[in-house]
């Protein structure tokens, strides 16, 4: 399983467990600005039995060694395009190869038709619930490539204790903010949900209010985080109250705790309508594609901070957590079966004696002036042949050798970050002048 964000290894490494119970799990890291931290993979909470990182060249020259029975790709699209490609190339010559699956994260509103077509031309196109299925399909067949990859299931991480109030002598009923590293991206509208999340605490001293972050100072997601919550925290006018908080940890384990999950369009929503925890989806700053919130149209869960602070509990509707594959999994089957299809596919086509070759709809026929470009960012001509550089497997390097390299790459990374965090945003507050 190849994963090049802390979220698409959690993703990737559960799905890989639903799909193949006890299989052997060899883990890969895509070597880029995402790739998690040993504390983000240790908060996730699941391990694989060998994990490395590697870079896409690299991958697709040890993906075949030893002989997988499935590749699990969980990464971003573009990712996922140059790794069919190169997996195309390299395994041209094998009389057998694996199954390739991919599939999504989380709640897919945006980019559908971008991000699935990226996608196409693995064995198994996982989606998550109904909905998706019906929307994936529909966007293959609307292009005229073949739809049948597309396979439902559900979310890897969905499960957990159901909800059921706690004594208020055991704790307090706990609010629970969950943060996205991108949305909204505005200074003024990250620090007016952190103002909000704060107002809560203050109007209900017997609540406490956990803002639930996904990364600390430093570390990277699946998308940039520009303005951090925590430094957003230190200047806000009147700091938080004592019952406000900022946290952090698996929020399986944080949803453990929580009476109201607020969020304006995180995945933690599933996860929580999941188990019957009341969900807010925000309205504060619109509804609007470039949120994500749109998705919760028809799903009771649209509400405001003044709604909430006035005592409203939204109710999810049943129809549409049945679409969504929440709330016990599809309509007429539990969550547990929901894998099944899928596990099903796969198995069929592990024992396929020999699978015809990987065959994205994208080719430097079809898309001669997109494609080229997507696979150069991963390393690969725009025949999946990886570029002069690229094509060497790493060699196994002494301690020393390996520390410095370490210590090479973190510093990178580093000044990365310092320029995305610190320095992109006073140039852009200079060019506004």
């Amino acid at each position: 399983m190849l994963a090049d964000s802390d979220t698409r290894w959690k993703w990737g490494a559960l799905t890989a467990h639903r799909l193949a119970p006890g299989a052997r799990l060899d883990g890969f890291l895509l070597r880029g600005r995402a790739t998690p931290t040993p504390r983000q993979l240790t908060e996730v909470g699941v391990r694989a039995d060998a994990l490395r990182e590697v870079t896409a060249a690299e991958f697709t020259a040890t993906a075949g060694r030893p002989p997988y029975d499935v590749v699990l790709l969980a990464c971003v699209g573009g990712a996922v395009q140059a790794l069919l490609h190169g997996l195309a190339h390299a395994w041209a010559d094998t009389a057998a190869r694996p199954v390739v699956v991919t599939g999504y994260v989380g709640v897919v509103y945006e980019k559908l038709a971008d991000g699935l077509l990226l996608r196409h031309g693995a064995d198994v196109v996982l989606a998550n619930s109904r909905h998706d299925a019906d929307r994936f399909r529909a966007v293959y067949e609307g292009v005229g490539a073949p739809a049948g990859s597309v396979t439902e299931c559900a979310l890897p991480f969905l499960g957990g204790r159901p909800y059921a109030p706690a004594e208020r002598e055991a704790r307090p009923y706990t609010v629970v903010f969950a943060a996205q590293p991108s949305v909204p991206g505005s200074r003024a509208d990250r620090l007016y949900l952190l103002g909000r999340a704060a107002r809560h605490a203050r109007l209900h001293p017997g609540r406490d209010v956990l803002v639930k972050l996904r990364s600390r100072p430093g570390e990277h997601t699946t998308h940039i985080e520009e303005l951090p919550y925590q430094r957003l925290a230190t200047r806000l006018p009147g700091g938080l109250p004592a019952n406000c908080r900022l946290v952090y940890g698996n929020m399986g384990a944080v949803l453990d705790r929580t009476d109201l999950l607020v969020t304006v369009s995180s995945t933690a929503a599933l996860e929580a309508l999941h188990r019957a925890v009341p969900t807010a989806v925000l309205t504060d700053l619109g509804v609007r594609e470039q949120l994500g919130n749109h998705h919760f149209l028809g799903s009771g869960c649209l509400a405001s901070w003044d709604q909430l602070d006035a005592g409203h509990l939204p109710k999810a509707e049943p129809e549409w957590l049945a679409r969504q594959g929440v709330g016990g999994g599809a309509a007429d089957r539990p969550y547990e079966e929901a894998f099944a299809p899928a596990r099903r596919r796969i198995a069929d086509l592990v024992a396929h004696a020999g699978l015809p070759p990987l065959s994205p709809y994208y080719t430097p026929r079809t898309a001669p002036g997109y494609l080229p470009a997507v696979l150069a960012r991963y390393g690969f001509d725009p025949h999946g042949r990886p570029l002069p550089g690229r094509a060497a497997p790493p060699r196994e390097a002494g301690p020393l050798r390996r520390a410095g390299r370490d210590a090479l790459r973190g510093a990178a990374r580093g000044a990365y970050r310092h320029g995305v965090q610190r320095v992109a945003p006073v140039i852009r507050r200079m060019g506004e002048l």
